[in-house]
């Protein structure tokens, strides 16, 4: 075991080692902070929540390259001797059978970039060689009477619509340079015209959102976090603020939460209760655990349209730029 511990040691201690524990490090005190921040402000918006996501997400990609430009000798022996966390002397410390801690350590990061890559980047990248050679029939949606009154009745610039021939509740919008919203017949069979309105709002917010695509940015950046679970964990969670965000505008857009809570309760269904899928672009193939979490958002999302209280006008940048400032200080004693 002594050659694993020196190996270990040995990677450790050079600069994509110190690299690797840095940033986990940095972004586990990062989510702290900004867990602790949300509370203590009571901060509801989930705009201003998810920018503050950013910092756990953003700042460990670039902490230990800034703060070691900023001091050559952060790394030495000295300056580890003041510091608030040594991550080194705490991975160097050996478990029953003397196996260094930075073993386990470093393996979970390695099963966290091994999931990294099956569940997200190899599905994403499946997902758009499958959506360049899809050739589906679908026609336009101002062929149905609902439609073209929920069209007529949503302020704003409209993207095209389309309807889709299937059975299931199915409804999603594209990106890019020609967006538009894809929803099936099932769906226009399921809601009524105020449902539909909701359904519709919430995709025309994500296509207003999406041309100003900051998570698309934040997507390819964080993939250097690849090994990292605290920035992807935070990532899935910035998502599901998103769908939240979107929630919001299509409520300014409808004037109607309970429309929407009711659209979500239709078309988002318990795996028993009829099975329907959420959308094309998700895979059927779901754990249960992911499922689980799944769920948990959509109620938590139901329950916040039910519940809505009047927006306050919270104002987020004091607390952002507070958190910020706590992450930078504190992290730059963490090595």
């Amino acid at each position: 075991m002594s050659g694993i511990s020196y190996g270990i040691e040995l990677f450790l201690t050079s600069w994509p080692g110190m690299y690797v524990s840095q940033s986990f490090f940095h972004s586990l005190i990062a989510a702290i902070i900004i867990d602790r921040a949300v509370r203590i402000w009571k901060i509801s918006d989930p705009l201003i929540i998810q920018r503050l996501r950013l910092i756990v997400i953003l700042f460990p990609i670039f902490s230990f390259p800034v703060y070691q430009a900023i001091n050559h000798e952060r790394g030495s022996m000295a300056f580890r001797l003041s510091t608030l966390f040594d991550s080194n002397r705490w991975l160097q410390i050996e478990l029953i059978g003397k196996i260094p801690l930075g073993l386990p350590f470093l393996l979970f990061l390695f099963l966290v970039a091994v999931i990294f890559l099956v569940q997200e980047m190899i599905p994403v990248v499946r997902h758009t060689l499958e959506s360049r050679d899809d050739t589906s029939g679908d026609f336009p949606g101002d062929a149905n009477p609902l439609v073209r009154e929920v069209l007529d009745a949503l302020p704003g610039e409209k993207p095209p619509l389309y309807l889709l021939d299937d059975e299931e509740a199915v409804i999603f919008s594209s990106t890019g340079r020609d967006p538009a919203i894809y929803l099936s017949q099932g769906l226009i069979m399921m809601l009524n015209l105020e449902e539909m309105k909701a359904a519709v709002a919430h995709e025309m917010a994500h296509i207003e959102r999406n041309k100003r695509p900051l998570l698309i940015a934040v997507f390819f950046l964080r993939i250097i976090m690849f090994f990292n679970p605290i920035v992807l964990l935070e990532f899935r969670r910035a998502i599901q603020d998103e769908e939240k965000i979107c929630d919001d505008r299509a409520i300014s857009l409808t004037s109607n939460p309970h429309a929407l809570a009711e659209t979500l309760k239709k078309i988002y269904r318990e795996p028993g209760d009829g099975d329907l899928s959420q959308s094309r672009q998700l895979s059927r193939l779901r754990d249960s655990l992911e499922e689980h979490s799944h769920n948990i958002h959509l109620e938590s999302r139901v329950k916040r349209l039910e519940t809505r209280q009047p927006q306050t006008g919270e104002r987020g940048l004091i607390p952002f730029t507070m958190a910020l400032a706590a992450v930078a200080i504190i992290n730059y004693f963490v090595v």
